[in-house]
């Protein structure tokens, strides 16, 4: 089958000779037909199956007729990067179809958006909270949508971004066309589909495991020696683009710029980063400038690099789905991909977790000549963020002399609790007295 058997619009099927599209994958194919004939679909695909313009060719194709200068296709996404792809990919097959197609997400200035949304668009890509902004200020008009489109909807609820969803879902038209993707399918999922799907048509291709391509190995270390383990496995290890994946922001900034200093062309992904420095990161790694890029979970959710030859867990996902979502890049496109989990030895928990979604048990491994016997230090402090001074206390106006001295020497007492150490705000984690050092601080993404 090609892409000539759709009936495409002649402006939407020149974007697909331009863009040397010639067989459709798996879930192109079925996926479609039936939304080309209006079906509401809920496809079910793993990451780099294809899926943007499984949706993204029918939505020009149907607003290649209609009014202009309105919103009348939505797309949610969880991260920018991944909004910037799929409004990537819709500029490239669509050049010249003249619809107009506008990301919307937050960390960046909120009135050049505005500004073009006044000028009229018929696409808007968007992740949800700034989204919610413009609904909020009135700066969007969303009550002529008439497709909406779910992108990686496992990932908004992992995000906790299914609240945001249902509230913009009040915004749009009841009678429309919607669209699910996901990776995985969680009951929370299954009930969001059950909720914004009118007699779907399910399009499933593959299971939700990693792709056969990959092949999967844990090297099970210390957590003091997870750099030095994951310099030695670069060093001996043929690799075209790694992604190297961290638990938190800081941990992915450390180890970026620990590769730096080792000498290898290596850039970190992460929330703390602004608009513009996470784009170069990015172009970056896509264009071969950086061989290796250190990403959180969140911030690497919109890479799409078909050349990723290995995926490297510095730290364990928190979850088996998580894992999937990962090892998802590299393998792609028929290519075959390695997928090195470093694992410390409280993680077994998580591994047999894996082990159950893989239905086969991960290949332990060791690195010879690896000195894996070097003691802990002390306080163990490649993480750990610097103490922060401390708090002066400060005297009560009239209070005598000898009583405030007395709270002033009770370490832990009530004076000692007010401090900003053990506050916590809303949307993130502070640290704690007594907690951890290597606690840090997260945040949800718009």
């Amino acid at each position: 089958m090609e892409f000539t058997a759709f009936n495409l619009h002649p402006t939407v099927a020149a974007g697909v000779t331009a863009a040397g599209y010639v067989t459709p994958t798996p879930i192109q194919e079925q996926a479609i037909p039936p939304v080309m004939l209006g079906r509401d679909v809920m496809g079910l695909a793993q990451t780099g199956t294809g899926k943007t313009a499984a949706f993204a060719l029918p939505i020009l194709h149907r607003l290649t007729t209609g009014g202009r200068g309105f919103v009348r296709a939505l797309v949610i996404a969880p991260t920018r990067e991944l909004a910037e792809q799929i409004h990537e990919a819709i500029g490239a097959l669509g050049t010249q179809t003249r619809l107009k197609s506008l990301t919307v997400y937050g960390g960046v200035n909120i009135n050049p958006q505005m500004q073009k949304l006044k000028q009229g668009v018929e696409i808007v890509v968007a992740c949800p909270g700034r989204l919610l902004d413009h609904i909020g200020q009135g700066t969007i008009d969303l009550s002529k949508v008439e497709v909406l489109v779910l992108d990686e909807a496992d990932q908004m609820f992992d995000m906790g971004f299914l609240p945001d969803i249902r509230r913009v879902l009040k915004h749009l038209p009841k009678n429309r066309q919607t669209l699910l993707f996901s990776a995985t399918m969680p009951d929370e999922i299954r009930r969001l589909a059950h909720e914004v799907l009118s007699d779907p048509v399910t399009v499933q291709v593959g299971s939700t495991a990693p792709a056969v391509t990959v092949s999967h190995a844990i090297y099970p270390v210390a957590q003091h020696l997870k750099t030095p383990l994951l310099l030695e496995l670069l060093r001996h290890t043929d690799t075209e683009s790694v992604l190297v994946f961290t638990r938190t922001k800081h941990r992915a900034k450390r180890v970026g710029e620990q590769l730096e200093k080792a000498g290898y062309r290596a850039a970190s992904l992460q929330g703390n980063l602004s608009q513009n420095r996470r784009q170069a990161a990015l172009d970056g790694f896509r264009d071969g400038s950086f061989q290796i890029l250190v990403a959180t979970d969140i911030a690497a959710r919109g890479i799409d690099v078909s050349q990723i030859s290995h995926v490297v867990n510095y730290d364990i996902p928190d979850t088996a789905e998580a894992y999937i979502h990962r090892i998802g890049r590299t393998g792609r496109a028929a290519r075959t991909g390695d997928a090195f989990t470093l694992v410390a030895p409280d993680d077994t928990i998580m591994v047999r977790a894996i082990e159950r979604v893989l239905n086969a048990p991960l290949e332990r491994r060791t690195v010879a000549e690896f000195d894996y016997k070097v003691p802990a230090p002390r306080q163990d402090s490649e993480f750990a963020r610097a103490p922060r001074p401390p708090m002066p206390s400060r005297k009560p106006s009239g209070a005598k002399k000898s009583g405030s001295q007395g709270r002033a020497s009770q370490p832990g007492g009530a004076k000692a609790q007010t401090s900003g150490q053990g506050h916590q705000q809303a949307g993130k984690t502070a640290h704690v007295a007594g907690a951890p050092a290597r606690q840090t601080y997260t945040r949800r993404s718009r």
